[in-house]
């Protein structure tokens, strides 16, 4: 598993690393991602329902989101 900490990164930014990573990685291959952005934390998400990741909200704390996404 992958994990990648975008807590330092404002939106768009976060997003666009999720989408080069997942890139990256091969079908099956997980990837954790850690986001405190706002906006990110609903632009991800969403991003991953529409494109047919699966996903699952691993930690949603008022700081800080964990996804998990397999590939």
């Amino acid at each position: 598993m992958i994990i990648i900490d975008l807590t330092a990164f404002r939106c768009p930014l976060p997003l666009v690393k999720v989408k080069l990573a997942l890139k990256q990685i091969d079908t099956g291959e997980k990837l954790r991602v850690l986001l405190s952005d706002p906006g990110s934390r609903q632009d991800v998400p969403r991003y991953l329902k529409k494109v047919g990741y699966h996903h699952q909200i691993i930690q949603s704390k008022e700081s800080v989101l964990t996804l998990e996404i397999t590939k």
